[in-house]
Order: structure tokens, then sequence, then C-alpha cells
């Protein structure tokens, strides 16, 4: 009898049908946690397109820095090291110099400003200088304005005086906050909240969202509504490895990148006012009192400073988003 069952057995896994591998493999990497609408976009896209492709192409997704730092992913994606898509907007700067535009504070007014510039044509000539850089852009998300967060009190840029604050690696942002009067310190994301916690840096400036996916609301008592920043991210894939792929799965790719983008979108809106009241819940102060206007005056300052030095090949776009009427 039990020689049957074995031989039972065997016979049913030989029988069983193999798990067909992957044509494609494709690998996300973005430096959020698992519960931002970007990590969540990417798993739509994952589940979307290895479902339509009937398991040709499969999805693997690195959350949380987990391939390293945004710079360090892109480099991977433009040069085959590994990364396929990537979560990326401002940091593009470092391999095209006029993407830093979109770092330049208080350029956005608003959320229908940045739907405009985003989805029109300006939005395109973005895409296009990605595309010739080496990567295709599949969706494009709307980010929440960037705010200082800190543990004192901020609502003029006299209360900056002197303040080390971490900030991207991005000339604009460092000129702009040494014209607030702070001490601007280029960190990587994922080295932020233990900088704040042992004192390195003292405040730091992001949306909503990724200052929950940092839990900076555990070390940092004000979030100080500074609104400085409205911009937007691009979801990315290499364009040689988008090339390498057949024209129905290519099709695939693009028609699921659209459909992502409204769905991040949603989540983003809804998200706010939820994480609003997370980081409240949370022990964090808002500072809703923050003199905009001051702020912006010396950005503004410091930005036509640059715009007509070093940055002047930025001037051209710059003129055009600040041209758009929401």
């Amino acid at each position: 009898m039990k020689k049957l069952l074995m031989v039972a057995l065997v016979l049913a896994m030989v029988m069983a049908p193999v798990a067909q591998a992957a044509e494609f493999d494709l690998s996300i990497a973005h430096i959020v946690a698992e519960d931002n609408s970007w990590h969540k976009a990417s798993v739509f896209f994952k589940e979307q397109v290895e479902a339509r492709s009937e398991g040709r192409i499969g999805v693997t997704i690195y959350p949380n820095s987990q391939l390293g730092t945004e710079i360090e992913q892109i480099q991977s994606a433009l040069t085959g090291g590994g990364v396929d898509i990537v979560i990326t907007g401002e940091s593009m700067m470092t391999f095209i110099p006029e993407m830093g535009v979109l770092g330049i504070p208080y350029l956005i007014t608003s959320d229908e400003h940045m739907e405009i510039v985003a989805g029109g044509e300006i939005g395109d000539e973005f895409e296009q200088m990605m595309l010739e850089g080496g990567l295709r852009c599949l969706a494009y998300f709307i980010r929440g304005p960037r705010n200082v967060t800190s543990n004192i009190e901020i609502r003029q840029p006299s209360d900056m005086q002197g303040l080390i604050i971490r900030t991207p690696a991005s000339t604009i942002t460092v000129a702009t906050f040494e014209a607030f009067g702070a001490k601007p310190t280029p960190m990587a994301f994922a080295e932020v909240f233990t900088g704040l916690q042992s004192g390195t840096i003292q405040a730091q400036e992001n949306p909503l969202a990724m200052i929950k996916t940092g839990n900076f609301q555990e070390v940092q008592r004000y979030l100080n509504r500074t609104e400085h920043l409205r911009t937007w991210i691009y979801f990315c894939i290499s364009e040689e490895k988008f090339q390498s792929m057949p024209e129905d799965l290519q099709q695939i790719i693009l028609e699921v990148g659209e459909e992502m983008r409204v769905y991040e979108n949603e989540l983003y809106r809804n998200d706010e006012a939820d994480i609003e009241q997370f980081l409240k819940d949370a022990g964090m102060t808002f500072i809703e009192d923050v003199d905009q206007a001051a702020f912006a005056a010396l950005a503004d300052g410091a930005m036509q400073e640059l715009l007509a030095g070093e940055y002047s090949y930025m001037k051209p776009l710059y003129d055009q988003i600040k041209a758009v009427q929401p």
C-alpha cells in the first residue's frame, strides 16, 4: 500500500504543471516604505503587467532604498546594473541638468498649477529629455508640498538662522536654505532619521508622505507649513530594457503606466488628509501661520542670482512654467 502511495505521489509530481519562468524580468527600486502611494502604485503595476502579459513579464519590487540611494538607483537603471524601473524627479538633474528646474522653491504655486504643467507641453518636454537621457517615463505622480520639520517653531526666516537642516544634494535647494539663513546639509534619505536622532542635523524638509515614511514624527516636534516646493515625480523604465521587449509587451507596459498614474494620483489625494492626522496623533504640532511670502521672496532672490549665472540654461523652462496660469 505504501509503495502504491509513493508511486502515486511521484506520478502526481511529474504530471503537475511546472511554473513557467517569465520571458522578461523587471525590477522596480524606490526609496519609500510599503505604505507609501508610490509603493502601492508599484504593486498595481506589477499585478496588472503580470496578469495582462499572462506571466511573460515578472516584476519584483525593492522598496526602502534596498538597492541604494535614489541617485544610485538611477545610475543602475541607466547602466544596466540591475534596476529596470526607478521613481525619480528633481534628483535627475545629476544626469540631466535642466531637470533641476523641478526643484525651484515656490515656482509651482498649487496642485492645479502642477497638473497643468506636468500634464501639458512642458511635461512633454521633460519626458523627452528623460527619454534622450535613457529613461522612458511611464507615469508622473503628484507630490504633496514640502514642509520643514524641526524641534523649534518656525514662522519667519529669522527663526531658521543657523539651523542645520538636511536637504537633497541640489545646488538650488542648498542656495535657497542658505538664503533663509539655515545651514543646509545634503544627506541620503535613508540616513536622515539617524541624523536627526543623533543631532547631526536639526531639521529636514519633505512632503507629508515622506515624513511618515521616514518616521520623522518620532524625532521632530513641529511641522512648519512652509510649503516651499511643489513638484511631481516620474515612474521610469530603462529605455534599453523597454526596447528589448516585443511590441505587444511594450504596449501592455504603456497602458498600465497610464492607468497607474490615475490610480496613484487618487491615492495621493486621499492619503494627504489621513497622513496629516496620523502625524498629529503621533504628537507633531503643525505651525500654520508661516510667513510663506517672506520665504518666497528670499528664495526668489537666490534663484534669480543662479538663473543669471551658472543656471542660465534653466531660464527658458523657468519662464515657461512661470507663464502658465492655473
